[in-house]
């Protein structure tokens, strides 16, 4: 009898955990950062809590998160985690992910924006209207400190216009989960310990609405370069599902067209410079 209901248990181990079931869902179950404003927090305070919230309402379920700062691991530990409490995994829905991302099978995107050259009113640079007039007057000899993270497109953009003795280097993961280089660095330009900084727009966009001083900042948009696949400043974003479930994937696609005009509304409240939405074409999901 020992030995049938060991067998049982190392069976019952072996199964994969169950995909989505949309017939039967009870409960949206969302991947997200517990710690990344504008994005998502513990409070449900970002704007993918707020879009994840407008999904759940509109398929009549309830919403639950599983909380894991978005760093090396996220996706194991999220996404492709079994549920300890039950069948299934720990969440099945990822708000932000690139689009064609490898780790998971993209949705449609949804929402497309740039990075922004960062700078504050009053410390001598109020005329400056692009970031070429910013890189003439470094080259004249204005000596700035400029925020960058350890790798991206900030860096790969001081580089190029020859600023790498002006560079503040920030990590991109530091050790505590609870503070990410953007939110760092617009501290930073606020309190005038650099000067300038490149940042991901949503982050400075709301920000500088909802931070001590953020009213001070000056964002000016970048340019894709159309030669230096380096030099790209423009992203599209999508959300992700498990690779092989197709009927949620297709669900999610459809939540993400019929409700595409609260999204951009959403958005637009957490300060998100928009750009028109990119016409990408997302890679079909082999994985069955």
């Amino acid at each position: 009898m020992k030995r049938y209901y060991l067998t049982c248990l190392l069976l019952l181990s072996a199964m994969p955990a169950m995909a989505v079931d949309v017939e039967e869902m009870t409960t949206l179950k969302v991947c997200a950062d517990p710690y990344m404003l504008p994005f998502s927090n513990r409070k449900e305070q970002g704007f993918e809590n707020k879009i994840a919230e407008l999904f759940a309402e509109k398929l009549g379920v309830g919403l639950q998160y599983e909380f894991f700062p978005q760093r090396i691991g996220f996706i194991r530990n999220t996404l492709k985690a079994e549920s300890e409490s039950g069948p299934g995994y720990k969440c099945d829905l990822v708000m932000s992910a690139p689009v064609n991302f490898e780790r998971a099978a993209a949705t449609k995107p949804y929402y497309t924006s740039s990075y922004a050259l960062v700078l504050v009113k009053g410390r001598g640079m109020d005329d400056v209207t692009s970031p070429e007039m910013l890189v003439e007057r470094v080259n004249d000899g204005l000596r700035i400190k400029f925020g960058v993270t350890d790798r991206g497109q900030d860096q790969f953009w001081v580089a190029a216009n020859g600023m790498m003795g002006s560079m503040i280097p920030y990590q991109g993961q530091p050790g505590d989960p609870e503070e990410y280089p953007g939110k760092t660095m617009t501290e930073d330009l606020i309190s005038g310990k650099i000067d300038a900084a490149i940042i991901w727009g949503p982050i400075v966009g709301y920000f500088s609405r909802n931070m001590e001083g953020g009213e001070n900042l000056i964002m000016l948009p970048l340019s894709d370069d159309p030669v230096n696949p380096y030099l790209k400043f423009s992203f599209t974003v999508a959300m992700a599902v498990r690779h092989g479930e197709q009927e949620w994937r297709a669900k999610v696609n459809q939540l993400i067209a019929e409700n595409q005009t609260e999204i951009d509304a959403i958005m637009e409240g957490f300060g998100v410079p928009l750009l028109p939405l990119e016409e990408i074409e997302v890679q079909d999901d082999d994985d069955d």
